[in-house]
């Protein structure tokens, strides 16, 4: 029989592997997402180049950008998405609530959140590391230079006990300035109310630009911790973490293909099978998810390759100024690589 299916199938044209398998039907989160037409995505309460609203409220940045990703990867739309703004404290209890399908929002990926919390990190989408940003006017060149200053860090993040632990390793004496919200956190930091502000460097960079004279400010080159920030879903649904992980996977992809938002439409002639794959011209990796076959040609369509995303937000033609640095192509120097789509 199942000859005789691949043998119907070449005779029709269609693009069925031998390993082929039933596509899918709709899990309980993509049920959920496609009979209320929206994607309801957790993001962040402001941070810039990874989410920020804009002069209209159109929020903006990269982790909004992959979210925007997966709505046009699922529902064919990239504006179809309900934004959920969440603190530090509120993001994760959230996400397991249900009151999100999906969190992207500078979430760093840690055992303890992978395992303790009902958790699934998809994947790796911004390599960050935690630093220190304060006044050029104090002359500190080096963290350890900060021995008995104030320093504003936000609650039950990662940064505050990555704080706490490089202080006691580097015998360093501070007073931490602890804030429930980024914003308050922020706030203080410029109003002088602490010395120094730390948190990831990238959000530092980020803060520092929208300062009225941002070479007051400095950040200083010693970065006490590895943050790696990755799309978060619940426990339970395998489909789902399939769909947000791929999707951020086709992304990178797309950038080692060297297909953009602007001509992903011309590579729906390529020959090469890599591309093939990827734009759901053969193979039947959409369906295996539960979705269309043209799911990352959506996603491409709607925000670009991973590149592009990046460069956009964050880099170093942007306010931010970011190099790629890590989360350049690991073919480029960088550490951003996605499995083959096959």
């Amino acid at each position: 029989m199942r000859r005789l299916l691949l043998a119907t199938a070449a005779l029709c044209g269609l693009a069925l592997s031998a390993d082929a398998q039933a596509p899918q039907s709709a899990g309980p989160t993509l049920a959920a997402v496609k009979a209320r037409d929206v994607l309801v995505c957790g993001t962040s309460t402001g941070a810039a180049g990874f989410s920020l609203p804009d002069s209209r409220g159109e929020y903006r940045g990269l982790d909004n950008d992959i979210c925007r990703a997966v709505a046009a990867a699922t529902l064919g739309d990239a504006a179809k998405i309900r934004w959920v703004p969440l603190t530090t404290q509120a993001r994760l209890p959230a996400l397991q609530s249900g009151q999100i399908d999906v969190l992207i929002r500078t979430v760093t990926w840690t055992q303890g959140r992978d395992t303790a919390n009902g958790l699934n990190f998809t994947g790796v989408s911004f390599y960050d590391g935690q630093g220190f940003l304060l006044r050029t006017a104090l002359g500190v060149k080096r963290a350890t230079d900060l021995n008995g200053a104030t320093i504003c860090v936000v609650a039950g993040s990662t940064n505050e006990l990555n704080l706490a632990d490089w202080a006691r390793v580097n015998r360093i004496q501070y007073s931490p300035v602890v804030f429930e919200q980024n914003d308050e956190a922020r706030r203080s930091y410029f109003n002088g109310r602490c010395d120094a502000y730390s948190t990831d460097a990238s959000q530092l960079a980020g803060l520092r630009s929208t300062f009225p004279n941002p070479a007051e400010h400095v950040i200083l080159p010693d970065i006490i911790s590895k943050e790696p920030h990755s799309p978060v879903v619940r426990h339970g649904d395998d489909q789902w973490f399939d769909i947000v992980r791929w999707t951020l996977f086709a992304l990178i992809t797309a950038e080692e293909l060297g297909i953009t938002q602007a001509n992903v439409d011309g590579h729906l002639n390529s020959q090469n099978p890599e591309v093939r794959r990827l734009l759901g011209l053969s193979g039947d990796h959409g369906p295996l998810m539960g979705l269309d076959r043209r799911w990352a040609y959506w996603a491409i369509k709607a925000v670009g390759n991973y590149g592009e995303i990046f460069e956009r937000h964050l880099g170093k033609d942007t306010p931010v100024g970011l190099e790629r640095g890590l989360n350049a192509l690991w073919n480029q120097g960088g550490l951003m690589y996605a499995p083959p789509i096959r």
